[in-house]
C-alpha cells in the first residue's frame, strides 16, 4: 500500500488526526488475536484511548479497563460479557453501546481539562472475525485467526444523545458497511493480503482482483501524483496518514474515496501490516466543490465590478485624453493582464498612436513600444489591432503560438520582440464612442504564469473598453473647447509694451482643472498725459462668458483710464456700466496711475481696488509695503457707485522711490483648495521680502512662480511685475 490510489486534489488530513469515517465520525481500530485474546494492533485513535500507556500485545480485558469502557450502567468490561470479549471469544458484533468512563485518570498524565472531556463519551462497538468475512491469501494465513473491532463515538457525553443511540441500534451495519484491507508491508510491493466484502462493493473488485496486488490498481487518468507522494511518504515513515482522493472502479468509474490507513506493529515493535479503511465520500466533494465554484465565481462578479467601477472613477478624474488612456493601462495591469497598450487614432482611416501601455516589468514597456513602430497597425491592415480599427469584431486569441517566428512568419523584428515578451494569451477589443471606433485596447498575458483568456474575460475587456470610449471621446470634445477658450482668452490679453524708465513682466498661467477657463487679466496702458495705467482683475466664473466679460470689462478700464480719469473713478464707471449693461455677475479689479518721475527720480502711484488682493511694492531698501489702504466692495457686488448715487470709491497715494517694484496678481497664486490662503499669502510675501536688491522685473516674476506657484493649478494665475528706473 506504499503506493496508494491518489487523485485530483482534495486537502489531505494531517497524520496525527484521527481517522474521517461516516460522515467525519473518529473510529478507533484494534486487531485481536483470537487464540491468546490479546490485542495486537491499535490504531492511534485506539492509543488515544487508553492514554498512550499500555504496550501491546495486552489482553482485551485489561485493554479495554485500560481505556475506561464500561456498559451504559457503569460496570467495566472485565466485569461484564464486554464486545470486546464476545469478539475476542469470536463471535461477531453489529454494534453494541459502550461509555468511557475515567480513562485519563488511571495514570495518565492528561490535563484537567482533557480528563473532563474524556468522561462520558458514547461509543460504538463493532466487531467480527477476519476469517469470517472475506477470504485470506495463503500467504496471510495468519489473519484467519484475527479480529477487527472499530469504535465510533456517538456523542460527546453519555446522556447527551439518547435519540441518536437509537438511531444507530437501527443501523447495525454501520461499521461492517466500512471498507477495510490489510497489507503485508514485508512482501515486496506491499501486496493486499485481505479485504472485506465491503471493499468489493465499494471498487468492484473481487477479493481474487486484489489479493497478491498493490492498491495502485484503484489509479487512474486523473489521479493526483502529488497525493499519491504523501501517502508514500508517510508509509514511508510508518506513520498513520487520512487523505481525501479520485479513485476508480473495476468498470472504469470515479468515485471520492476518503482512505485512512494505519501502520500495525508486533510486540517487539516490528512493522507486520498496515490496515486501510475507505470510505465513498463522492457526494460530500461535490457539494464541497460546487461551492467552491460557486464561491470563486461570486468572487470574480465582485472583482470585475470593483475593476470596472475603479477604472470609471480614474478615467472620469483624467486631465486629459492622455492621462485617462494612462489610468486606465495602469488598472487593468496585474488585475486582468500582464501587458496592456492603447492605440488611438486621431481621424478614420488614419495610422493609430500608441498612447499608452502598462507592464509588470517596466522593460515591457519599452518593448510594447517599439512592437507598435514595428507592425502595421493601420485600419484594415493584417494585425489583430488593424482589424479591430477597421470595424470587426473583438479579437480573442486564448493561446498564442509559442515564438515569434510562427506569430509573424517572414517579419524577423517583430519576431524577436514577440519571443522577448513571452506572450501567451491576447484581447483586443476596440475603444468606440458614439458609433465610432476610435482606438484599441489590448491586453495581453505571459508565460508561464499568465491566465488563458476566455469569453467571460473578453466581455469584460468590452465593458471597459467602451467605458474608456466615452472618456476619451470627452476629453477630446474637452480638449477642443478648452483650446478655443484659451486662445480667446490669451487673444484679449495686452501684449505688455515698452515703457521708458518702466521695467515690465507679466505672465498668464491657465488652470488646469475644470472644463472651462476663467476670467484673469492684467494690462498696462501708457495714457496721453505721460502717466502709464496698471490693472489686473478677475471675473467671478469659469466660462467662456467669464472670459468673454474679462475682455469686455479690461475694455471699460481702458476706455476710462484714457480719459485721465482717477482710478476711483475709473472703477466707478466700470461698476456702472457693467450693472446696467449686466456684463457679468461681479468681478474684482485693481487699477493704478503711475505718474511721471519728479526731479529725484521718485514717482507718485494712486490706485483704487474694488474686492482684489492687495498689490505688493518692494522698496529698493527691501522693505515690504502691502497696498490694502481704501479696498471697497467688489464691482457689480452692491448698488452702483457714481455721481447718481453719490457714492465713490476712495483712492490712495503713495511715493515710490527709483528701484521700488509693484507687484500685482490674482487669487489663483494664493487660494487653493485644502491649503490656508493666509499662509500662502505669507509664503508670497516672503518670497517678494527676500529677493535681492536691484532684481530686474523678469528675475522677480520668475522666482516667485518657481516658490509659489501651485503645482497642480486650479485657477487661472495672472501676473504684473513692474519696476521703477533706478
Amino acid at each position: 500500500m506504499t503506493e496508494i490510489a491518489g487523485a485530483v486534489g482534495v486537502t489531505a488530513v494531517a497524520a496525527t488526526e484521527l481517522p474521517q469515517v461516516l460522515h467525519g465520525a473518529p473510529a478507533a481500530v484494534l486487531m485481536i488475536d483470537l487464540k491468546s485474546r490479546e490485542v495486537v494492533y491499535a490504531n492511534a485513535a485506539a492509543i488515544e484511548l487508553t492514554g498512550d500507556r499500555v504496550r501491546l500485545p495486552v489482553d482485551v480485558d485489561d485493554w479495554g479497563d485500560a481505556a475506561g469502557l464500561t456498559d451504559l450502567g457503569g460496570r467495566r468490561m472485565s466485569e461484564t460479557q464486554s464486545p470486546l470479549s464476545l469478539v475476542a471469544s469470536g463471535v461477531p458484533v453489529a454494534g453494541e453501546p459502550v461509555a468511557v468512563h475515567d480513562a485519563a485518570r488511571r495514570g495518565s498524565t492528561a490535563t484537567a481539562e482533557q480528563r473532563e472531556a474524556s468522561e462520558g463519551r458514547l461509543l460504538w462497538v463493532t466487531g467480527f472475525g477476519l476469517a469470517g468475512t472475506a477470504p485470506v491469501a495463503p500467504e496471510a494465513a495468519s489473519l484467519e485467526s484475527r479480529a477487527l473491532v472499530v469504535f465510533l463515538q456517538l456523542s460527546g457525553t453519555e446522556h447527551g444523545d439518547r435519540r441518536h443511540l437509537e438511531v444507530l441500534r437501527d443501523r447495525a451495519v454501520v461499521a461492517t458497511e466500512m471498507s477495510f484491507t490489510i497489507t503485508d508491508p514485508r512482501q515486496p510491493d506491499d501486496p493486499l493480503i485481505w479485504v472485506n466484502p465491503s471493499f468489493t462493493r465499494l471498487t468492484g473488485y473481487t477479493h481474487d482482483d486484489v489479493v497478491g496486488r498493490n492498491c495502485r490498481l484503484l489509479q487512474g487518468p486523473n489521479t493526483d501524483r502529488s497525493s499519491v507522494a504523501q501517502i508514500a511518504d508517510a508509509l514511508r515513515r510508518r506513520e498513520p496518514i487520512t487523505s481525501v482522493l479520485l479513485n476508480y472502479r473495476k468498470d472504469g468509474t470515479a468515485y471520492w474515496n476518503q482512505v485512512s490507513i494505519s501502520p500495525v506493529f508486533d510486540g517487539s515493535g516490528e512493522l507486520v501490516n498496515f490496515v486501510g479503511v475507505q470510505n465513498d465520500v463522492t457526494e460530500r466533494v461535490i457539494v464541497e466543490q460546487e461551492r467552491s465554484a460557486a464561491l470563486a465565481d461570486a468572487e470574480a462578479s465582485r472583482s470585475q465590478l470593483r475593476l470596472l467601477a475603479e477604472a470609471t472613477t480614474q478615467m472620469t478624474e483624467a486631465l486629459d485624453v492622455t492621462d485617462a488612456c494612462a489610468r486606465l493601462a495602469r488598472i487593468v495591469v496585474p488585475q486582468l493582464a500582464d501587458l496592456c497598450a492603447v492605440d488611438l487614432i486621431d481621424r478614420p482611416g488614419g495610422a493609430p498612436t500608441r498612447v499608452a501601455v502598462a507592464a509588470r516589468d517596466r522593460g515591457d514597456e519599452e518593448r510594447l513600444r517599439r512592437m507598435a513602430v514595428l507592425r502595421d497597425y493601420r485600419p484594415g491592415g493584417g494585425s489583430s489591432t488593424g482589424r479591430v480599427l477597421a470595424g470587426e469584431p473583438p479579437q480573442l486569441i486564448s493561446e498564442l503560438p509559442d515564438t515569434g517566428a510562427e506569430r509573424h512568419p517572414g517579419d524577423p523584428a517583430p519576431a524577436a520582440v514577440y519571443d522577448e515578451l513571452r506572450l501567451r494569451s491576447a484581447m483586443v477589443v476596440p475603444v468606440r464612442a458614439r458609433g465610432r471606433v476610435l482606438g484599441t485596447l489590448t491586453l495581453l498575458t505571459q508565460l508561464p504564469y499568465g491566465r488563458r483568456y476566455g469569453s467571460r474575460d473578453l466581455h469584460l475587456a468590452v465593458d471597459l473598453a467602451g467605458r474608456a470610449g466615452l472618456t476619451v471621446d470627452n476629453a477630446r470634445l474637452y480638449e477642443v473647447e478648452h483650446a478655443a477658450a484659451a486662445t480667446l482668452q490669451r487673444s484679449l490679453l495686452p501684449v505688455v509694451p515698452d515703457v521708458d524708465g518702466l521695467q515690465v513682466a507679466a505672465r498668464y498661467l491657465v488652470g488646469a482643472d475644470g472644463n472651462q477657463i476663467g476670467g484673469d487679466w492684467y494690462d498696462l496702458l501708457p495714457l496721453p498725459d505721460g502717466a502709464v495705467g496698471i490693472a489686473v482683475g478677475d471675473v467671478v466664473g469659469h466660462d467662456l462668458a467669464a472670459a468673454a466679460a474679462m475682455g469686455q470689462l479690461r475694455g471699460v478700464v481702458r476706455s476710462y483710464a484714457w480719459e485721465g480719469r482717477g482710478p476711483g473713478s475709473v472703477l466707478d464707471r466700470c461698476d456702472q456700466l457693467v450693472q446696467g449693461l449686466e456684463m457679468a455677475a461681479m468681478a474684482t479689479a485693481f487699477y493704478a496711475r503711475i505718474e511721471p518721475a519728479g526731479g529725484d527720480g521718485a514717482r507718485t502711484v494712486r490706485y483704487a481696488n474694488a474686492g482684489h488682493p492687495a498689490p505688493l511694492l518692494l522698496g529698493p531698501d527691501g522693505s515690504l509695503r502691502r497696498l490694502d489702504e481704501q479696498r471697497s466692495p467688489m464691482i457689480g457686488a452692491v448698488p452702483t457707485f457714481g455721481r447718481s448715487s453719490g457714492r465713490v470709491r476712495s483712492e490712495a497715494e503713495l511715493r515710490c522711490p527709483p528701484g521700488s517694484v509693484l507687484l500685482l496678481y490674482t487669487d489663483g497664486l494664493t487660494d487653493m483648495a485644502g491649503e490656508d490662503a493666509d499662509e500662502r499669502t505669507d509664503l508670497l510675501e516672503r518670497t517678494v521680502r527676500e529677493q535681492p536688491a536691484g532684481l530686474g522685473a523678469e528675475a522677480l516674476v520668475e522666482r516667485v512662480l518657481e516658490a509659489c506657484a501651485p503645482s497642480r493649478l486650479t485657477d487661472d494665475v495672472a501676473l504684473l511685475a513692474v519696476r521703477m528706473a533706478d
